[in-house]
């Protein structure tokens, strides 16, 4: 993005008038989400790119794979997702990030085109977004950016089938816990009723998501389980590299797996250390998951990450050995600091 360009932020719940007029206005729009999407990022994308294409536009979302996004992979509007080599050749003139906290956060190929859109707008939820974009309309009350994205749709009056439904379905149950996280408010509850009222499966999409898994995820899980260590109030799991190239999976297939120690009793942080799933040394993923009154984003933004504050995270660009010494070592003075013992 043009550095020089004045960026215009917007705080309001409601969506901005004039978010709402420069996607009208626009005809070619690249919707991203974050790297590995989840279900509120891989839910936001799809229910944009299929109701703005309802609207006559040309407007895609792209993915690294579509071949590993998960539980949330079944959703309708996933064959139609771009991955990096489908870019060749395409112009946009509008680009809309999703869900994404920083400009490191998107996939390399939406990095590598950026500066080359006209104008990038970014909605988010995340209270560590910095307001990368040229229009930036953040809301870190928000429970979901599928939640935003909602709001937008509505007051935009655009088109609105059960296909974006389901989609901002999978968004805002994945991001709050099925309604049980504290971010959860009524304007979120209202959103999932306008959600059923439009024809969403929520039975069906309940099975996929929390009762269908895969021989892989079980398999991660079970060794995430082996390694399983307590240290008072502070618990953890890790899966290397190999890990994940032996049983074939990917983050995607461990999104729950920091469930593990944050579902002790008396845990006060839970974190899971991953290793990259193509086994690269020298790269060290971080979830992190707090309870009241520690702040997960003030953990991860110690090493350059963010997110929310119950759930945050971060990359260390150690081996998993060293990075988990230098981040529990961290995360023990943090706790005790914070008045809240790690052991």
């Amino acid at each position: 993005m043009d550095k020089d360009k004045e960026k215009k932020v917007y705080k309001t719940q409601g969506a901005p008038v004039e978010v709402i007029e420069r996607i009208e206005g626009a005809k070619r729009i690249l919707i991203s989400g974050h790297l590995r999407p989840d279900g509120d990022s891989l839910g936001s994308m799809i229910a944009l790119a299929h109701t703005l294409s309802a609207l006559g536009k040309k407007a895609v979302g792209i993915v690294e794979s579509r071949k590993t996004l998960g539980g949330p992979g079944f959703l309708r509007g996933v064959d139609e997702l771009l991955e990096p080599a489908d870019l060749a050749g395409r112009g946009f003139d509008l680009l809309l990030s999703v869900d994404c906290a920083a400009t490191d956060r998107l996939p390399e190929c939406v990095r590598d085109v950026a500066d080359k859109i006209p104008l990038w707008i970014n909605i988010d939820h995340h209270c560590t977004n910095p307001f990368f974009a040229d229009i930036n309309w953040v809301r870190g009350r928000a429970s979901s950016a599928g939640e935003l994205v909602w709001r937008l749709i509505r007051r935009a009056r655009w088109p609105f089938d059960v296909v974006t439904a389901e989609a901002l379905w999978v968004a805002v149950v994945t991001d709050t816990g099925r309604f049980a996280y504290d971010t959860t408010s009524t304007g979120t509850l209202r959103c999932g009723a306008d959600l059923i009222a439009r024809g969403v499966r929520t039975a069906f999409i309940n099975d996929k998501l929390y009762c269908s898994f895969s021989h892989v995820a079980v398999e991660l899980k079970r060794r995430a389980y082996q390694t399983l260590t307590v240290d008072g109030d502070l618990a953890w799991v890790q899966l290397t590299g190999r890990d994940f190239a032996e049983v074939g999976g990917t983050k995607a297939d461990a999104e729950d797996v920091v469930e593990i120690p944050r579902s002790l009793v008396g845990n006060k942080v839970a974190l899971f250390f991953y290793g990259p799933e193509d086994n690269t040394p020298g790269e060290t993923r971080i979830s992190i998951r707090t309870r009241p009154p520690l702040d997960a984003t003030k953990l991860a933004e110690m090493f350059g990450g963010g997110g929310h504050q119950r759930a945050a995270g971060c990359t260390v660009n150690e081996s998993l050995s060293k990075a988990k010494r230098l981040f529990l070592k961290a995360c023990g003075e943090w706790m005790r600091a914070s008045g809240q013992n790690s052991s």
